[in-house]
């Protein structure tokens, strides 16, 4: 059993380096994750809560300061502890600038690197009691959350206003922008972030199951049900139950969520016993639920429960000088992924990303980035790009021009794309030679 809480991961690409760190820092009652190589190190930082990074620089592919840089802006609150046998003043400054909070030269003692550790620790403490979270910052509310846009500050504004308290919320804005994200960083952000999170898609369930995984349901309830079981709302006790695509739910769940959010009180199916909840509702979707009112497909007064506070998640078009910091995000995730290096995009590409419209929002952004990836030899250019995004036509101050003219000026753009090529033109617009030949007259 662990003495300490404290949790620290270890970076070396030399094994008997960690086999000694891990026997010191085990005797000093740490617990502690071993890590080979960066990307090891990066699968580690996301899934765990670390206290303190101790990483050697001098590693084969992405080397130490890459590591350190990446923690520096995702993890800003984790302490790092560099060791390394090439010490030099050049590299003490680089190491320092890239995020590192103290350096240590190998050959070092157990008591050098107690009295290391217990001072990086000690400005952790320190961070953690002064911490507050600036929503200025790439660093945001939740990691996943990558923005400095005035759209993107005022949805952080919102989140911070409503994170520690258990109002319930409705996330509103286009598929792909990133709904769960906020609702995850309401949950995360917040005082209530140690009870469950659960997210339920509602168009996935069935209509005729809605009500049974939602609320859960006694033993013979219905054909089947075998067992006492708890629904989703059991399962989310004392955190928050996020409900995606609300506006799929039955009428009949309907009725039965808005006596949840007024009486604070469900009953299971097959059941006559009323159970009290204590948890936070955020809904979310993509449709207009004032149109389904009229349509009679939502309730009204539901509509008013849940939108006690409205969070609306702007689509990219509207937060373009995001898309250079989400492509960055997107670029080091599957460069880590699929290459085990980190890549770099070409200013050419970046502009071509940033002047389209992105109707898929940011996860067809990050389709885009995965394909690019892949295609890329080191860093993404142009050519790694889909042709969609490459032959997009741009006209100033959304100028309206004939489809005739806007057609002519397409073919000749991508004609001078392939040089002259037309077999190659007529593959990318989609057309056979002859078709070609006939606009070109």
């Amino acid at each position: 059993m662990d003495l300490r809480k404290e949790n620290i991961l270890i970076v070396d690409d030399d094994i008997d380096i960690l086999e000694l760190l891990q026997r010191h820092l085990q005797s000093m009652d740490y617990h502690t994750y071993k890590a080979v190589s960066v990307k090891e190190a990066l699968f580690i930082l996301k899934d765990t809560f670390i206290d303190l990074l101790i990483t050697d620089i001098q590693m084969p592919e992405i080397d130490g300061l890459q590591l350190l840089k990446f923690a520096s802006e995702h993890y800003p609150e984790i302490p790092k502890l560099v060791v390394t046998g090439y010490p030099s003043v050049e590299g003490t400054l680089e190491v320092i600038k890239s995020g590192a909070t103290d350096y240590l030269t190998k050959p070092f003692t157990k008591s050098e690197l107690n009295e290391a550790i217990d001072k990086a620790l000690l400005q952790n403490t320190t961070r953690k009691k002064s911490r507050s979270i600036s929503i200025n910052s790439t660093s945001n509310i939740h990691s996943d959350m990558v923005g400095e846009s005035t759209a993107f500050r005022k949805v952080t504004n919102i989140i911070e206003r409503v994170k520690d308290n258990k109002a319930t919320v409705i996330v509103t804005g286009e598929s792909g922008t990133g709904k769960e994200l906020v609702a995850r960083a309401i949950h995360y952000s917040g005082k209530f972030s140690r009870e469950p999170f659960i997210a339920v898609n509602c168009a996935a369930i069935p209509e005729n199951l809605q009500e049974a995984e939602l609320f859960g349901y006694m033993k013979g309830a219905f054909t089947g049900a075998n067992e006492n079981r708890n629904g989703f709302f059991q399962a989310a006790k004392g955190g928050t139950l996020f409900l995606d695509e609300i506006g799929t739910a039955s009428l009949s769940v309907q009725t039965k969520l808005l006596r949840a959010l007024q009486e604070k009180e469900i009953t299971r199916v097959g059941s006559q016993k009323v159970e009290k909840v204590d948890i936070r509702i955020i809904a979310a979707t993509n449709a207009d639920l004032r149109e389904e009112i009229k349509n009679n497909t939502f309730r009204e007064d539901l509509y008013y429960r849940l939108t006690v506070v409205e969070i609306n998640v702007p689509p990219l078009r509207e937060r373009k000088s995001d898309i250079s910091l989400l492509a960055e995000k997107f670029i080091r995730k599957y460069g880590i992924e699929f290459k085990d290096r980190l890549l770099r995009i070409s200013p050419e590409a970046l502009q071509i990303l940033e002047r389209y419209n992105w109707p898929g929002n940011i996860r067809e952004l990050e389709n885009v980035i995965q394909r690019a990836v892949i295609m890329s030899d080191g860093t993404i250019e142009v050519k790694d790009l889909p042709d969609v995004l490459k032959y997009q036509i741009y006209f100033p101050n959304n100028e309206l021009r004939p489809l005739r003219e806007m057609e002519k000026e397409y073919v000749q753009r991508v004609l001078t794309h392939t040089k002259g090529n037309k077999t190659k033109a007529a593959e990318i617009l989609q057309i056979d030679r002859k078709t070609l030949r006939e606009k070109l007259k």
